[in-house]
């Protein structure tokens, strides 16, 4: 009596899977008429996140993210610079973001996502905008000599969201640096300390003389969400996304300020509304990702 079952239930499962490859919009609305996703999720309902602090051992500092299946591992490295004369008491700060043909089957071995440098972009105006880092924080000797950190994210699994994921990485991995101790050497340079003798003479210029953490505030968080109809989808899927193509990205910072909002494109115009109730949804997503990160930190101190 098992078997006949088994394969009517076998049979039912091809005769979706096929309607959900041959009609995936009409599959989807389906479930949106029920406010639940393919993936049993709620509509405003992001996926689970987790967080790794120190993934790099041979970074300054470094992170891995996951969302759902979306995997972000970024690190971090420090370089000493000569500021630039109109910040002498500032360091520097760049974003790299790439896209290897193993985070997706869109993207082609050599040639380089379209996406990759626009999130790039994304990551730098926000980290920016939001001053989260007091770039004189970096800063060595005045006018002489300042940290640039060169911040790689690399996108491992490309399922969605990968703004939200590439900047939960980031600013994690901002929060695991650790700032190395240096001084001055006879010839003015700067070197790190572990590379010198126990007996180095320190001058009385202001250099590193501690390993040190940067203080962050106004830390960014975002949630990107579907527009559809009069639905609203929160951290969407790549199926979700490739389907149903307005996208809006709104950052927000652990104060609940507005830092910045993303709408890409797509055929839905942005109501006034729905704006408010992604910036809603984001709200409480602010204060999960927050939670998440201040127990992963935690986690790291006791360890």
């Amino acid at each position: 009596m098992g078997v006949p079952d088994a394969s009517g239930d076998l049979s039912s499962e091809m005769e979706v899977d096929a309607f959900r490859r041959l009609f995936p919009l009409r599959y989807f609305e389906r479930h949106l008429s029920e406010s639940i996703r393919p993936d049993a999720r709620p509509l405003g309902r992001a996926r689970d996140t987790t967080l790794a602090l120190g993934a790099v051992a041979s970074a300054h500092g470094s992170a891995l993210a996951k969302i759902g299946s979306t995997t972000m591992l970024a690190a971090i490295k420090l370089e000493v610079m000569t500021p630039s004369t109109e910040s002498p008491d500032e360091g520097s700060i760049a974003i790299d973001f790439h896209m290897p043909p193993i985070c997706s089957p869109i993207v082609r071995p050599g040639r380089p996502a379209e996406a990759a440098p626009v999130i790039s972009k994304q990551l730098s105006d926000t980290i920016s905008s939001s001053g989260m880092i007091n770039l004189k924080e970096l800063s060595l000797v005045s006018g002489k000599a300042a940290w640039m950190a060169y911040l790689d994210i690399y996108c491992l699994d490309a399922d969605g969201a990968l703004f939200d994921a590439a900047l939960l990485s980031a600013i994690s991995a901002f929060s695991h640096l650790q700032i190395p101790i240096v001084s001055l050497n006879d010839d003015g340079k700067i070197v790190l300390v572990s590379e010198e003798d126990d007996g180095t003479k320190l001058e009385d210029e202001p250099v590193n003389k501690e390993k040190r953490k940067l203080t962050l505030s106004s830390i960014p968080f975002s949630l990107t969400c579907i527009l559809h109809k009069n639905y609203i989808l929160a951290d969407p899927t790549a199926e979700e996304e490739s389907i149903m193509e307005t996208l809006v990205t709104v950052v927000l910072d652990s104060s609940s300020r507005l830092v910045s909002f993303y709408k890409p494109g797509g055929p839905v115009l942005a109501q006034t509304s729905a704006v408010q109730d992604c910036v809603a949804l984001t709200r409480q997503r602010v204060k999960e990702l927050q939670d998440i990160l201040d127990e992963t930190i935690s986690g790291m101190d006791i360890d």
